[in-house]
């Protein structure tokens, strides 16, 4: 007898645990609302606007350096690297066009560092593989006009000591101002390309990309042993920006959760 009424009281007790918990009877959250918020919605690399603006300012600098070039100081027969309606006054020539290059340079200071913080959000957003594959790329209009500036230190050097050959290092240094122009069109070209095609493709973050990968086995080309075109280095890199990436939406998915938990438990009670 008191071993059936304890069998009966704890039946009651469990039938009243079950009764008194909220979360059992709560509706089963809807996959969809789940996923739409796990899966992040894609945000497009802003930066190829920017570098367009900057070197369309480019070719209007280097364009206005040849004009000023050609027309104040070829066509000058008094030699002294002054515009002749005194345009550039009381500035010469070959100041101007060092001054223009010098406030070009620090803007492409700022456009260097407005690439890297864009390229850390995406890398942060779990899109690894676009920032490894831009990284040298992402510097290399800064490298360009850095290049450039040697150059034109070394030639500005050399017409101090040699001031009769005037004429020639301003050829010169209009002929680094084309180069660089050039390299700089190149670097536009590769970088716009690169970063149009993942706009346009606008893909979910690696972790997921690689999900469906192995989710259709007939997709995966079959190998054998190892790869050898991937250092130490880079697995590694890639595996703390995986575990990164994780954290991040299981955070996301945890705040989701809450957020319709919540209105569910407070409707009941």
């Amino acid at each position: 007898m008191a071993s059936g009424s304890r069998m009966e009281d704890g039946s009651v007790d469990i039938i009243q645990s079950v009764e008194d918990e909220p979360l059992l009877d709560a509706q089963l959250l809807p996959q969809h609302s789940l996923q739409a918020h796990f899966r992040p919605r894609f945000h497009p690399l802003p930066t190829i606007l920017i570098a367009n603006l900057l070197v369309v300012l480019h070719v209007v600098f280097v364009t206005l350096a040849f004009l000023t070039g050609v027309l104040c100081t070829f066509n000058n027969p008094n030699d002294d690297d002054k515009c002749p309606g005194n345009y550039t006054n009381p500035l010469k020539v070959q100041t101007v066009i060092i001054l223009g290059k010098v406030i070009l340079w620090i803007l492409h200071v700022f456009l260097e560092r407005y690439i890297q913080c864009h390229h850390s959000k995406v890398r942060n957003q779990g899109y690894n593989r676009i920032y490894r594959s831009t990284r040298h790329l992402k510097s290399l209009a800064f490298m360009i006009h850095s290049t450039g500036n040697t150059a034109l230190l070394l030639i500005l050097g050399l017409q101090h000591s040699f001031p009769e050959f005037s004429r020639l290092f301003l050829l010169l240094l209009l002929t680094t101002l084309g180069l660089e122009l050039i390299c700089s069109l190149a670097w536009l070209l590769l970088y716009a390309v690169k970063i149009g095609r993942f706009n346009r493709a606008k893909p979910q973050p690696d972790i997921l990309e690689e999900e469906k990968l192995y989710a259709y086995p007939c997709s995966i080309p079959s190998e054998t042993g190892f790869r050898t075109i991937s250092s130490l280095e880079e697995v590694v890199e890639k595996q703390g920006d995986i575990i990164v990436c994780l954290k991040r939406h299981n955070a996301l998915l945890s705040k989701r959760l809450l957020a319709l938990t919540c209105p569910d438990l407070g409707a009941q009670m």
